[in-house]
């Protein structure tokens, strides 16, 4: 008889999670869909490549803002399948750690075939966004698979996982960009590569906040993260990643209009990311996952800079 899993401690909507039947449920919990911050944060990228190249507005011409919304679906559908495929790989490692030992597959509540059905049917609702982006936008995005395919694998090799993640979870930035402009490559295509990296350095601040929670256990098991890797200069740390990451969306917002104004723009998100390290306690699990989920307020932040500077420009 398999255990039924408990709800982790940073779950949310946990009202919506109860109300599933128990085997629902533990395939919901396998893809996360009890924490919507995930997709959150997977799908911002996407809406600001979209709304830097001018696409998000309805009524303007070559508007592409319902493209907005496919790439939210993808998000969630391909967020799922990231986190199944990672819990198939690190189903050994997740039953050592106290915070994931309650994970479907780790205590048997889901078996491992029916696991990898599950990430076959989330895939190909990801296949379905992916069928609705011109040809140059979608071998963009097949291109993410290998990337997102190892990534699992990262923990184990390098101090810096957070980085690959980085790259991962910011893919959308490219796909989004290339969807409305056409091309990646300079001159046109050197704003979304500037957004793409911005949004690198911010992934690798957010998630060495959320890696906190694991220093201890991730000491224990051998698991390296750039919470470890930082020690005791975690904060000045995620500060710097977070000033690259405006510095370079910055670089990006001048490409398309050289004007100390369009700076301005990243102030609100300036602000935020601010207070995220001077609140930071990193001793405190509570604070940092307070900090790590505030982050889907900085990505509205950054995708309404996008949208004025967007709309200003061209």
């Amino acid at each position: 008889m398999t255990a039924e899993p408990e709800i982790v401690p940073d779950t949310q909507y946990k009202g919506m999670v109860d109300a599933l039947p128990p085997y629902p449920r533990a395939l919901a919990l396998l893809a996360r869909f009890d924490r919507p911050i995930g997709w959150q944060l997977l799908f911002w990228p996407g809406a600001w490549g979209v709304a830097l190249a001018k696409g998000a507005w309805p009524w303007m011409e070559g508007s592409r803002w319902k493209l907005i919304l496919w790439l939210a679906l993808g998000s969630i559908a391909m967020r799922g399948a990231g986190c199944v495929y990672n819990d198939i790989v690190d189903r050994d490692l997740d039953r050592q750690v106290a915070r994931t030992r309650s994970r479907p597959l780790a205590s048997g509540a889901v078996a491992l075939k029916a696991a990898w059905i599950w990430l076959a049917v989330l895939c190909l609702i990801g296949l379905v966004v992916l069928l609705q982006l011109r040809p140059y936008a979608a071998i963009v995005a097949l291109v993410s698979l290998a990337p997102v395919a190892a990534y699992p694998f990262m923990k184990r090799i390098t101090w810096w996982p957070q980085a690959w993640l980085g790259i991962v979870f910011s893919w959308a930035a490219l796909v989004g960009w290339s969807e409305v402009i056409g091309t990646l490559a300079p001159p046109n295509g050197l704003p979304g590569l500037l957004l793409y990296a911005g949004s690198i350095c911010w992934v690798i601040g957010y998630d060495t906040i959320y890696a906190l929670q694991d220093v201890e256990d991730d000491a224990l098991v051998g698991v390296r993260s750039s919470a470890r890797a930082l020690g005791s200069r975690v904060r000045p740390g995620v500060a710097i990643f977070y000033a690259l990451a405006i510095a370079l969306w910055g670089a990006a917002f001048w490409q398309l209009r050289p004007d100390p104004l369009v700076l301005a723009a990243l102030l609100p998100a300036a602000i935020h990311f601010t207070w995220q390290v001077a609140t930071l306690a990193p001793a405190e699990g509570a604070n940092a996952l307070h900090r790590f989920r505030s982050n889907r307020y900085a990505g509205l932040l950054v995708f309404l800079a996008c949208l004025v500077v967007g709309q200003s420009s061209f």
